[in-house]
């Protein structure tokens, strides 16, 4: 007697979507994931601070940030945790409008948030439209709980690369690990290259 191979209305699980990174999974919601607490931040307290390799610093208020040239891109998010959420809108400052006028020539970047998190970038990877901070998602001002009330989004890194509740970015010649960096997670973190971890 022959046997069936394929049960009947099986269809397989179909080709993975061609925007997925390898070992991602698609999500339709926004899940939530932060190394601690979040935080609350009183707008008429928030500053960005940028700093160069010099020591030079800049600062900018809520009010003088939204002031700065903005612009709305819609991108896919990919989380180390393997979910992605594709078409994503946000609104934000790109990196150049943060960087136009100043001097420096440092290569690394170390990217401060309220609460005390960090994490490393290569300034090359936050110029050319691959980054902004974002303060407004899906058309809407930026929730708490997804890094409002401003993010770091550098979407063509792993997640945790786009900071939540960002408020400051010092130059430097020097790389220095940010806070997932130091407990193993991968020093760039390249989701197409699977670059989760340390010898990724």
């Amino acid at each position: 007697m022959a046997v069936s191979v394929i049960s009947r209305g099986f269809r397989g699980r179909g080709r993975p979507d061609v925007n997925l990174p390898p070992g991602q999974y698609l999500t339709k919601d926004f899940p939530v994931l932060s190394a601690g607490p979040t935080p609350r931040i009183d707008l008429d307290r928030w500053k960005f601070t940028l700093t160069t390799e010099s020591g030079e610093r800049r600062e900018w208020n809520w009010e003088e940030f939204l002031a700065l040239p903005s612009e709305k891109v819609t991108v896919d998010l990919h989380c180390v945790t393997k979910w992605s959420k594709l078409g994503t809108t946000w609104e934000g400052v790109p990196l150049e409008a943060l960087l136009d006028e100043v001097d420096t020539a440092a290569d690394h970047a170390l990217v401060h948030s309220y609460g005390g998190y960090t994490t490393n970038l290569p300034v090359e990877d936050l110029l050319d439209g691959k980054a902004w901070v974002a303060y407004r998602y899906d058309g809407e001002d930026l929730e708490p709980e997804h890094g409002g009330p401003a993010r770091l989004l550098v979407p063509h890194l792993y997640l945790w690369k786009s900071a939540k509740w960002v408020n400051g970015l010092r130059l430097s010649d020097e790389d220095e690990p940010g806070f997932w960096e130091s407990v193993g997670y991968h020093n760039y973190g390249d989701p197409w290259r699977e670059q989760r971890y340390w010898g990724d």
